[in-house]
Parts: structure tokens; C-alpha cells; sequence
């Protein structure tokens, strides 16, 4: 297999952040300055790139942290695009008024407005600029049409002088995506082998065919993983219970790590810390437990046993 183009940047460690914590949520109450800054000093340790999904109140202070505290983090940061259809493929089956629709485009716009603004703003620490985030794959609950992601790439590369990409799942990208794909700098994939009831013992090789999958499509573009990862719990809704566990999750990212690392592939590991505002109100639900980090900021098995140490 020949080796993958990459980005024009030093290979490193890279990690999505999400910093919400309990109590708080995306539109209700975010993190704090002060929080924030203890995040970013813990996830120094051992991660160059991060990854933010939206331009909103929570970005803005991560931005805000890494400026004044001076951290060396680079970041890719996206804006989060919203319904423009109904998307009856959705298995929990979110369903928009033609005016809430309607309005979405219009929210949406305001939203490549403003990561437009903060990548001009920050200069220095934003390296990439994503113009959505599973907006495209068949079972998303805010599907945008493709020729809408083209058209916000294309305002994206107008406005900013950052690299712009979309973060989606591996399999759009295969098809769907192709006319994206010609518009974008590089490619951003997104794999779990978990969700897709492979056993662990399998995962590596899984994600490494959904990549190299991708990359064989278009071998000109850099193709990059935005999120990989493995969860820890599980109520059975989706991913069988027997095959998470911060075990598990161990092997998947000293194997990912490994050959990622190996192949010089920079890929946004999933992710920092639980968020237990996601999914359901049942507290097994797998969206909230995919963190290399507990929501206390208290280190699961991956990060206390080989790459974090409390005495740092």
C-alpha cells in the first residue's frame, strides 16, 4: 500500500474536544474559561491537534484559552450545519416543518459566517476549517444535500485562507460525496467498528479497510480520520454490552495509535472526555461513554496505565 498523502503540517497526536460537563450542554449552560483551561492542560500532555464540531460559545473559549494561556494546540475547527430536508431514513425519526427548514438555511449560513470570522481571528491556531459534520450520511437526523455542502465549502475557501474539508462516515465519501470531494482540500473520514458490530479483535483491520478504502477513491487528496474510537459502556442500543469496555478501548487505540502513527495518517481520536448530555436519559447509553477521559476528568484505563500520569 503506498503511502498516503498528507496535509502540508508536522504529524502529531490529535484529539476531538467536547467539554461539556454534567449539568451542562451545546445551547444551555458551557464550560467555563477556568474549565476549559483545565481541560487543555490536561490534554496537553499528550495531543498537538484538536478537533471542535461547532462555532459556538464552547469554541469560542477554547480558542479564547489557547491565546492567552499561550498552549501549543492546533486546531481543526468546524461549523455545525443543521436539517435543510427531512431525512425519513433517520431510525429515530426527526421530522422539520418546511419553516424550521427554512430557517436553517438561514442558521446555517450565519454559522460558515462565523467560522469564517474566527478563522481569520485566529490565524495562527485554526489549521482547518470543516464545513459540517455527518450531515451527509444516510442515517443523520440534520441531512444537508450535497450541492449545499458544496456551496459552503466553496464560501469557506472564499472567505478563509485555511484548508476546508467535511467531516463525514467513511461511506458517503465511497459515492455519494464524489462531486464534495473535488471541491474540498483534503478528506475526512470518520470510522467505528463498533457501531458496525465488529468484534474487537477485528476493529484495526475494519478501519484500516474503510481508510484505505477511501484513500484508493481518490489517491490525489489527503485523506484524514476525524474520529476513531471505541466506547466503555453500553445499554444494548446499538453496540452489545459484552463488547465495550475501557479493556477494549485499550486495544483499539494502542492499535489505532500504532499504525496510525506508523503510516503518518493524522487521525482525531474519539474522544477526550464522556459526554453525558448525549443520547438518552439512561445512563449506559453509548453515546456518553466513548471519553479516553470520565466525565470528572479522572483517566480511564488507556490513559492511567500507559500514557497519562497524575505526578505530571
Amino acid at each position: 500500500m503506498s503511502k498516503p498523502k498528507t496535509l502540508n503540517i508536522p504529524f502529531a497526536n490529535a484529539i476531538c474536544y467536547s467539554g461539556f460537563r454534567e449539568g451542562q450542554s451545546p445551547g444551555g449552560i458551557y464550560p467555563s474559561y477556568d474549565e476549559v483551561k483545565e481541560d487543555l492542560l490536561i490534554l496537553q500532555k499528550n495531543w498537538k491537534y484538536l478537533r471542535l464540531y461547532d462555532c459556538d460559545k464552547h469554541s469560542e473559549t477554547v480558542l479564547n484559552v489557547i491565546e492567552k494561556e499561550h498552549l501549543d494546540f492546533k486546531v481543526m475547527l468546524g461549523a455545525y450545519i443543521v436539517a435543510e430536508m427531512n431525512n425519513f431514513g433517520c431510525p429515530w425519526g426527526v421530522t422539520y416543518s418546511e419553516e424550521q427548514l427554512e430557517n436553517n438555511k438561514t442558521t446555517n449560513i450565519k454559522q460558515i459566517e462565523k467560522l469564517i470570522k474566527l478563522a481569520n481571528q485566529y490565524p495562527d491556531i485554526i489549521f482547518s476549517l470543516s464545513a459540517g459534520n455527518e450531515a451527509c450520511v444516510d442515517w443523520t437526523d440534520h441531512y444537508v444535500p450535497v450541492k449545499s455542502v458544496i456551496n459552503y465549502v466553496k464560501m469557506i475557501k472564499k472567505g478563509a485562507k485555511q484548508p476546508v474539508t467535511f467531516c463525514e462516515n467513511y461511506v458517503p465519501w465511497l459515492d455519494k460525496l464524489k462531486a464534495l470531494a473535488h471541491e474540498v482540500n483534503f478528506i475526512s473520514i470518520h470510522t467505528y467498528p463498533v457501531w458496525e458490530y465488529k468484534h474487537i479483535h477485528d476493529a484495526l483491520e475494519y478501519t484500516k479497510d474503510n481508510f484505505y478504502a477511501v484513500q484508493k477513491k481518490y489517491p490525489n487528496k489527503p485523506v484524514l480520520i476525524t474520529e476513531a474510537g471505541w466506547a466503555t459502556n453500553s445499554n444494548g442500543r446499538g453496540i452489545h454490552p459484552s463488547n465495550v469496555s475501557e479493556e477494549n478501548q485499550e486495544v483499539y487505540y494502542n492499535d489505532l495509535m500504532e499504525w496510525t502513527t506508523q503510516e503518518q495518517i493524522l487521525t482525531f481520536v474519539f474522544e477526550a472526555f464522556d459526554e453525558p448530555w448525549k443520547g438518552s436519559p439512561e445512563p449506559l447509553e453509548p453515546e456518553k461513554h466513548w471519553g479516553l477521559f470520565k466525565v470528572d476528568r479522572t483517566p480511564k484505563l488507556v490513559m492511567s496505565k500507559k500514557y497519562y500520569s497524575l505526578k505530571q
